[in-house]
Formats: structure tokens, sequence, C-alpha cells
């Protein structure tokens, strides 16, 4: 085994976004079309993931967010009745991840991504952390009765701003996240709202998909005054391996991007904002796959590619898991307070 095979190996790799075919997900269980199941998990090493129960945006109206609820919930008991059914630890807790870890075990952690799936019912949150969630996207393109988006969709009849960030509803799901132990997170949310949420929230929120604007003039990524935001609560951002979100297109109008590129991203947000606030994730199934890392079964890449650039164990641990599980231990701890 190879120095860098060996530190992969060692590390705690938890993939933190990683979307679920609806409604007919295939088992993971066994080799699939999909960028993530657990064989190409075993095979890259990658030891935890997290499963978002994506709800598209609709209309604001009350029949649509009840028929948004009921697929969230329906998505989070998918990924649960599988994770039991293939003997993989549901984990809810940074402890649960740890141990499953120790213990050899692949960590299932569930999350839902839009939080238009709520409606106007705060009660929806005590019933997904019920079921295991350990974040809320907040929104996702598209505004919601929470946000205002980062990517308004005027199909839907959006015009650039809905509420000016957060609306009253949003700044009430952010105090109930926070006593549920849920942990706030702002991908897809436009700056406005992203600013008050980090902001308002008790506990430091968390860009889980995301990309340096200063490298790729997009707006779902974080320009240098969000980012030094995050820092300064103590938040953290996931680069994640979207091409588009990592390149500019090429001449075909292609996007095309590597496991360089996602360091380049790394290496930037490092310097920006110190190692204890960056991680990573791949938004596989969602988009996300780059040339070196198109799957979980090539994971080992973006480690070697990491070491190659200087990165030593620990903070390729911080990297991987070690940045995110303090996040939600923090969360947990401000629960616990009340």
């Amino acid at each position: 085994m190879t120095d860098t095979a060996d530190l992969h190996a060692k590390t705690l790799c938890l993939d933190t976004h990683v979307d679920i075919p609806w409604p007919e997900p295939p088992d993971p269980r066994g080799q699939t079309d999909r960028c993530v199941d657990y064989p190409k998990m075993a095979a890259g090493g990658m030891d935890g993931v997290v499963f978002a129960a994506y709800v598209p945006q609709g209309p604001r109206t009350p029949h649509a967010h009840e028929a948004a609820a009921l697929r969230a919930e329906a998505m989070l008991r998918s990924i649960r009745a599988s994770a039991a059914g293939a003997g993989r630890r549901i984990a809810s807790r940074a402890a649960d991840v740890e141990a499953a870890f120790t213990a050899g075990e692949t960590a299932v952690l569930l999350a839902v991504e839009n939080g238009y799936g709520m409606g106007e019912e705060l009660s929806r949150l005590a019933l997904w952390r019920g079921l295991g969630v350990c974040y809320l996207t907040l929104t996702h393109n598209g505004h919601n009765l929470i946000s205002d988006s980062a990517i308004p969709v005027p199909a839907l009849g959006d015009a650039p701003s809905l509420h000016g960030g957060l609306s009253e509803l949003g700044r009430a799901v952010v105090a109930e996240m926070n006593a549920l132990g849920i942990m706030v997170d702002v991908s897809h949310v436009a700056k406005s709202g992203m600013m008050q949420a980090v902001e308002i929230s008790r506990s430091p929120v968390v860009a889980t998909h995301t990309c340096c604007r200063a490298l790729r003039d997009h707006p779902r990524n974080l320009d240098d005054e969000q980012m030094d935001a995050l820092r300064a609560s103590g938040g953290l951002m996931q680069i994640t391996a979207v091409p588009a979100f990592l390149r500019n297109a090429d001449a075909d109008g292609r996007f095309r991007a590597s496991v360089a590129d996602i360091a380049d991203h790394v290496d930037y947000a490092v310097k920006r904002m110190g190692i204890e606030h960056v991680g990573l994730s791949s938004d596989f199934d969602g988009g996300g796959g780059v040339e070196g890392w198109r799957n979980a079964a090539e994971t080992p890449n973006l480690t070697a590619e990491l070491a190659r650039r200087g990165y030593d164990a620990e903070q390729i641990g911080l990297l991987w898991s070690g940045n995110f599980l303090r996040l939600m231990r923090a969360a947990e701890a401000v629960a616990s307070r009340g």
C-alpha cells in the first residue's frame, strides 16, 4: 500500500452531499448506474455519506407545500429503510459517525434539500430531525417562503428578490433548527439571506456544496465577503465537484473540470478562511462529477491530489470530515442548552 493509499484508508472520508434518484431509487446494496452506491463507497474508501432528500421548488401554495412535504418524508424513510436493510449505521450525531468508522461500518446521514417542503409548518422540522436529518438546505433554485434563492426562477414568477433575504418565517425556521440541533445549510441561498442566517444562527452555518466565486463567477458560489463571514462565525464551506461551479465553460460551451480544479478552490478557501472552515462534498447524482472523481469509487484520487499539494494527514482529515463533525457537535451543543 502506498503512503497516499494508507493515508486515505486511515482518513474518515465523509461525503456531505449526495442526491438520490426519485421516485424509483435503485437498491444501493448492489452495483448501480448511480455515482454513489455501497459497493462504490467500499471500493473508494468513502466511510460515510449524507443522502439528501431533494425537493424541487414549485408554487408557493398550501397544496403544493403539502405534496412537497410528503415527498421529502417519503425520501427520508426510503433512505433509512435502504440503509438499515443493507446493515449500514444510520447516524444523526457526530459521535455516531465516529463510532461507525471505528467499527469499520458505513455511516449514513440524512438531510433535506429545500425548506420548501416545510411550507409554513415549523412542526415539520421536529419530524425531520426525528427521522435523522442533520441539516436542512434552506432553499433550492427559486424563492420559497423561508428565503430568497441565489437563483430566482422566472417561470415560477420570481422577481430578483421576494423577502430581501430571510423572511420572518425564515428567521423562525433558523431559530427552530438551532433548538432541534439541525445544521443550517445556506447553499442555494441568496447572499442577503445567507449573511442574515450567519448573523442570527446560534450555531455555525454550513454551505454544504459550493465553490469560490473569486475563481468562478457563478451565483451559487460564495464571494470573499461571504467566506469572511463564515470564518468569523465559525462556519464552514464545502467545496463541491460540480464542473460549472469550478470552471468557466470551454470554447464549445461545455463545463469540464478535474480534481485539480477542486483542489484549486480548496487552496483559495484555505488561504482566505483557514483550514478549519473548509471541507469537501461531491453533489454526486445531483450534477457533481469531475475528471478523477466521477463516482465514489474514485474518491482516493482527490485525497492524492490534496496530499500532492502538501496537505498533511491532519489537514486532510479536517477537510474530509473533521470540520463538518465539529459543526454537527456545535449544533448538538446549542440544542442541548435549549
